[in-house]
């Protein structure tokens, strides 16, 4: 099958290669681009180990193909952390808190909780728990996860500037 000449942003990054049309993203991810960070756990969209943010939305990199991508924007979870490489506050969190294990959900779970906060500053419990249900951790128990979205969304408001 002939390839196709893909554009897309990736963690800010105007990035091009070659992938057979039906070549699925993930596999570009890792394969042609060297992202490492979101992981191949079920091919079948069910765990969201591979889960980035693409235009703006989380979605399991499983599921999407690469002509898909063609003129995307894409942040993986290497593209969280800051620029100097130091930690993002929900990447901090997750360690602060423990909500992480063996760790093999915990690119595709940070990712889409970077969403989550970012469509919804301030979640409930039950918003969390609802955000994060496409993602999967055989690990946690989940207790640990929800506390480190929520303690990264107190850390992430707003600061209210003290009454004079």
């Amino acid at each position: 099958m002939a390839k196709m000449h893909i554009k897309m942003t990736v963690n800010g990054r105007a990035v091009e290669t070659l992938a057979e049309p039906r070549m699925l993203l993930i596999h570009v991810l890792r394969e042609e681009l060297g992202l490492t960070g979101p992981h191949i756990g079920c091919d079948t969209s069910h765990c969201g180990a591979c889960t980035v943010d693409y235009n703006g939305k989380s979605v399991k990199s499983c599921t999407i193909f690469a002509a898909q991508a063609n003129g995307a924007e894409i942040v993986a979870i290497e593209g969280i952390a800051k620029p100097d490489g130091s930690l993002h506050p929900l990447q901090e969190s997750f360690r602060e808190h423990h909500g992480l294990q063996c760790g093999f959900c915990t690119p595709g779970m940070i990712t889409r909780a970077w969403r989550l906060l970012q469509d919804n500053p301030a979640p409930s419990e039950a918003d969390i728990r609802f955000g994060i249900s496409g993602n999967l951790c055989r690990c946690t128990g989940y207790q640990n996860i929800v506390k480190a979205i929520d303690a990264a969304a107190v850390e992430l408001a707003p600061k209210k500037e003290a009454a004079e």
